[in-house]
């Protein structure tokens, strides 16, 4: 069976070369027409391929379709590669892609650049596909840059903003430290096996043992982790992701939430070969993965702007992903990087109704009772906040309870203390979110003149006196009058990511709650497929009949599962009730305990201020040593320096010549006279010798 599988990228890459050579001139409806029917078209491909999958003879099914490169003994062929895993991929990326965009149909019919807008998103969908389909760690390269320059472009699209122009260059340079590590590993595995496609690497480390020092899957499972901080913003390289709200709020949803944030979780577990065999970098994954999903948490807490809570909650659910593939739960790692997709694109796109609502306006403390004016928004994202807050029987209940469940079983319980705590501080940020944006009385402009927005320059009282400032200034449709629900075009999808939210992890019930886990048990070909040889397991100890005494394990690991999953509902709830009693019960309470917080709170407020650290640190040093040393002292100094004094020397003495030629005859004469009395002089001198 040939599959054809460089279709589904194929398409939505004709939509991007379409509509950004010819947009321009086309109208909007067929816009739309092309990129939205791009795109419509790759996910019923990907629904078709789904359906054949049961019938492959062989799994994993591999397409080659032409020799890429060669050199010497190195070769790779541009292929494509569908397994288990890329398949829900492929139906994450191309079903929340094309829901995404059609919500940006709504969102920015009155953008200018409109074309180009699409065309960025279909380009973004092409290089997402890449990645994931790729049979070879090169071709996910090209996927990997590219998803990074759509990124760019996307976050910067409106370009003539300077905050939204820094943003998207801070993402893209931030991005090439990561990238750096990944391509420093990719030429490891060229060094020691010869190849860079999936299953040559992959059965060349079957060969290998575990590793209890720091070897080469040690070495080259590190400096994938480098890459995948960078393209899943995790500590130390989360840094570009919050300021990436500049950009549209679907982009967020496609970009910065469901889809490209996760090529790290993706590529990590791809490798599972490797880091099942470099336990001391998959441990490293774990810690940086759990860190990340506390700090972030913290920060998200006190955040006012509706997208930046949204962005770093999505850095600390990208860590419960990272956690979840370090402890070797790969299943689980991908069953939350599912669920994530849904409910947080769900989130975004709430958002982004609620912004649009309000005419730009996104600090939340000029929001409130949004609920009665919005209803459609409020309960799609009312299933949201439920689900990634944990509480069942929503999706990410399943999702993370497996994540959190598998680091307490395999031994790591400090790590799963701090993702409870960052499970309750993520039911916390979430609930008074929702209170803040939908309950209580509304904080804007008077109704009738509601959505016109405040002044950036505004100094507003309360939570530490934030500037607040609408980042997210477009023209779809709000401005005018009282907050307003958004048209159809983007309440569809927010029921179909709304009802995702609470649906989707059904699909893996655990078997302690009836379930059958499905999803894992899908999975689970993929993840056994190179794992290192068990060992011999221990005889079962056997009575005087020779029958296997009964294992009461069975009994203790359903009350430790149900334990865990009752601490995990517990603290949700707790913030739950933090939330509704801090910003529902007593709404003046907040800003007095942030006055009384002090320093510490306006510590947190400002991101722990990392982004000054780095300035500090790393950017001013090195623009001094570009500036000072590189510059001025190398460039202009020595290498300008000795082309300028260079023709300086040749000016001068052309200068010099050129007062010989004075037009004068007598001066002309003297000079020959001068000449022919040296020649003279020196024919006298040769001959007395």
């Amino acid at each position: 069976m040939n599959l054809n599988l460089w279709i589904i990228p194929v398409l939505p890459l004709l939509g991007a070369t379409i509509n950004g050579l010819l947009g321009k001139r086309f109208s909007k409806a067929l816009v739309n027409t092309i990129a939205l029917g791009s795109t419509a078209l790759a996910f019923a491909y990907a629904l078709w391929v789904a359906a054949q999958f049961s019938g492959l003879t062989s799994v994993p099914y591999v397409e080659h379709h032409v020799r890429w490169m060669a050199a010497g003994n190195f070769s790779v062929e541009w292929g494509f590669w569908l397994d288990q895993l890329s398949l829900v991929m492929l139906l994450i990326v191309t079903g929340v892609g094309f829901v995404i965009h059609i919500f940006s149909v709504g969102y920015m019919a009155h953008e200018d650049g409109y074309y180009r807008y699409f065309a960025y998103l279909n380009i973004f969908m092409f290089f997402m596909l890449m990645l994931i389909l790729a049979d070879s760690y090169l071709v996910m390269f090209v996927g990997w840059e590219g998803v990074g320059l759509a990124s760019y472009l996307l976050i910067g699209f409106w370009f003539l903003k300077p905050s939204a122009a820094n943003a998207g260059k801070k993402a893209f340079i931030t991005n090439r430290v990561g990238d750096f590590g990944f391509l420093i590993a990719l030429f490891l595995l060229i060094k020691h096996f010869g190849t860079l496609e999936y299953a040559g690497v992959f059965n060349a480390v079957s060969g290998l043992g575990i590793e209890t020092t720091t070897g080469v899957l040690t070495t080259v499972g590190l400096l994938m982790l480098v890459g995948a901080t960078g393209k899943s913003a995790q500590i130390p390289l989360y840094v570009w992701l919050p300021d990436a709200m500049e950009g549209p709020t679907p982009v967020s949803a496609l970009i910065h939430a469901a889809t490209m944030v996760t090529a790290g979780v993706y590529m990590v577990c791809r490798s599972h070969a490797i880091f099942d065999r470099a336990p001391n970098a998959a441990l490293t994954v774990a810690v940086i993965g759990t860190l990340t999903a506390i700090f972030a948490a913290s920060i998200g807490i006190v955040q006012t702007d509706i997208k930046k809570v949204l962005a770093y909650s999505t850095v600390s659910q990208l860590g419960y992903m990272f956690m979840g593939a370090g402890v070797l739960a790969y299943g689980a790692g991908i069953f939350h990087l599912m669920t994530h997709a849904f409910f947080k694109g769900c989130l975004f796109l709430c958002s982004g109704s609620i912004i649009h609502g309000l005419g730009g306006e996104q600090d939340m403390r000029f929001m409130g009772g949004l609920k009665k004016y919005m209803p459609w928004t409020f309960w799609c994202m009312t299933s949201a906040t439920f689900a990634i807050a944990g509480i069942p029987p929503f999706a990410a209940f399943f999702s993370k309870d497996a994540i959190l469940g598998s680091a307490f079983t395999s031994g790591h319980q400090i790590l799963w203390l701090i993702g409870i705590i960052a499970a309750g501080m993520t039911s916390f940020y979430m609930f008074r979110l929702w209170f803040m944006t939908f309950f209580g009385e509304y904080r804007g402009p008077n109704p009738a003149t509601a959505g016109h927005g405040h002044d950036a320059d505004t100094q507003h009282a309360g939570h530490g006196g934030a500037v607040h400032d609408a980042q997210d200034k477009h023209a779809a449709g709000g401005g005018h009058g009282a907050p307003h629900e958004s048209p159809w075009v983007m309440v569809v999808p927010l029921i179909i990511l709304g009802f995702l939210s609470l649906v989707g992890g059904w699909i893996g019930v655990p078997a302690v709650l009836g379930g059958s886990d499905h999803f894992q048990h899908f999975l689970d070909p993929v993840f056994t497929a190179y794992a290192p040889a068990a060992e011999t397991p221990t005889p079962t100890p056997a009575n005087e009949a020779g029958v296997a005494h009964p294992e009461p394990a069975e009994h203790e690991d359903t009350g430790l599962e149900l334990a865990l999953m009752g601490t995990s509902v517990g603290v949700a709830v707790i913030g739950f009730a933090g939330a509704w009693y801090l910003y529902y019960k007593r709404t003046d309470l907040p800003a007095k305990m942030a006055a009384s917080a002090g320093g510490l709170y306006r510590l947190v407020l400002d991101k722990y201020r990392i982004d000054e650290l780095y300035g500090a640190v790393i950017i001013r040093p090195l623009l001094l040593l570009s500036t000072n040393v590189l510059w001025r002292g190398i460039d202009q100094g020595i290498i300008d320096g000795a082309v300028n004094r260079s023709a300086a020397g040749a000016q001068d003495v052309s200068d010099a010549m050129r007062h010989m030629q004075s037009g004068n005859i007598r001066s002309y004469a003297g000079w020959v006279a001068a000449g022919a009395a040296a020649v003279i002089a020196f024919m006298v001198w040769r001959g007395l010798r």
